[in-house]
């Protein structure tokens, strides 16, 4: 597979600047939703770069190393629990990931976007951008992000891990995991728990 295919269009067409954007952390329970947004030098290899998803963590760990260090340009940026409660997770998602790519050092001419969304109800991706479904496995740079992105994140959730010790982060991350919602029912919600993200558990309460 070439992960450069999808930047290769782009370059064809004169945006010489490409910048893939992916997030992390939509899903859970807890915690942050975390955005990465990286440019990469054209054609850069990285052994076992590919969606963060199908990446072990310690291929990650040594990935998210390799690629501040080689990157032109790169940025996280995230979205607080309290935030995603006030407003959606999609416009949450999209907020992270503009807030990345306004947080690099380069312009990029054109952004990459994992996904088929790029607006939620108070947030928009508005750089200019193309949404790619599947891109973290379809382009080396959405692949770069979502390393960021997932190695970002789960760093801050060992965090929260030892500020929190009773809901064992460190094991789900912030997912609903059996663990997870006995210890939700054992202690009730963290200060870093989204509360729009509990009303199942409430009712089954």
């Amino acid at each position: 597979m070439n992960l450069w295919e999808l930047e290769e269009t782009c370059w064809v067409q004169g945006f010489h600047t490409v910048c893939g954007v992916d997030e992390a952390g939509a899903g859970p329970l807890a915690g942050p939703v975390y955005a990465g947004a990286v440019i990469l030098p054209r054609y850069i290899e990285l052994k076992w770069l590919n969606d963060s998803k199908q990446v072990t963590p310690k291929r990650r760990e040594a990935l998210f190393d390799e690629i501040k260090e080689c990157a032109e340009a790169w940025a996280t940026a995230w979205v607080e629990a309290e935030e995603i409660d006030q407003t959606d997770i999609l416009s949450a998602r999209m907020n992270a990931m503009q807030k990345a790519i306004d947080a690099l050092t380069v312009r990029p001419d054109i952004a990459l976007i994992d996904g088929n969304r790029d607006k939620g109800q108070t947030a928009a991706v508005t750089s200019p951008h193309r949404c790619i479904v599947k891109g973290d496995s379809l382009s080396a740079s959405i692949a770069a992000a979502s390393i960021l992105a997932k190695v970002s994140r789960d760093r801050f959730m060992l965090e929260m891990a030892e500020k929190y010790p009773e809901y064992h982060f460190e094991q789900h991350k912030g997912y609903g995991t059996k663990l997870h919602y006995e210890m939700l029912d054992k202690y009730g919600p963290s200060p870093i728990h989204r509360k729009s993200f509990l009303k199942f558990w409430e009712e089954k309460r």
